[in-house]
């Protein structure tokens, strides 16, 4: 009972839509209605700045580390899938028609929750993956990319770091793949050459911005 408990309290804490609440209550907008429509940190800061991009980042990362944490005294042995449920309720809030964002700041979240609670690899379970993203990011200015190649990094070092159980690195494997469906959409821009990219970072080819 209290797994079920832990489990459906994470997808409630995944399913706080802070993109569309702080839209809606300092800006007075819907940020479903402009931009991509997706109720993430990226689309937050297209419509709303880059200050609004990073608080939802880390409001929406803290989703699931929060999770996690309060998992590990209600139900410990299901500490994972409540921060799966959590990624899950990201992308399909109930408190927003399940109409959500893509996981990532969730999935980072997600990541410290191992790195602080399960197998104590904060460089390379938390850092690690971050460093990556903003390598990525610089060299590709394509969030979505990033986002993608940088988990799957982490998924693939996680089966080599020691302290880190079998269930550990497929949970963290299975989050990238459904993070990767999430961006199929994104996928498939790259794939014809109109993918957003950043201005803020790097240099687009030919000088242009």
């Amino acid at each position: 009972m209290s797994i079920l408990l832990a489990i459906v309290i994470s997808y409630l804490f995944g399913s706080i839509p802070w993109a569309l609440i702080i839209g809606k209550t300092f800006f007075h907008k819907d940020i479903r209605k402009e931009g991509s429509g997706n109720l993430g940190a990226s689309n937050a800061g297209r419509v709303l700045g880059k200050p609004v991009a990073v608080i939802v980042t880390l409001l929406d990362a803290s989703k699931a580390f929060l999770s996690m944490l309060v998992t590990l005294y209600l139900a410990p042995e299901a500490i994972l899938y409540a921060g799966l449920a959590c990624c899950f309720g990201h992308c399909f809030p109930i408190f927003a028609q399940f109409h959500g964002g893509k996981a990532v700041a969730c999935s980072f979240g997600f990541f410290a929750g191992i790195a602080f609670f399960i197998n104590h690899q904060y460089f390379w379970t938390f850092f690690w993956p971050i460093i990556c993203f903003f390598a990525i990011l610089y060299l590709t200015r394509m969030v979505s990319i990033s986002s993608i190649l940088s988990m799957l990094i982490e998924a693939v070092t996680s089966f080599f770091l020691p302290n880190t159980g079998l269930e550990v690195s497929i949970c963290i494997l299975v989050l990238w793949a459904f993070v990767t469906y999430r961006h199929r959409s994104n996928l498939q821009r790259i794939k014809n050459g109109t993918e957003s990219k950043i201005k803020w970072m790097g240099a687009l080819p030919n000088g242009k911005n």
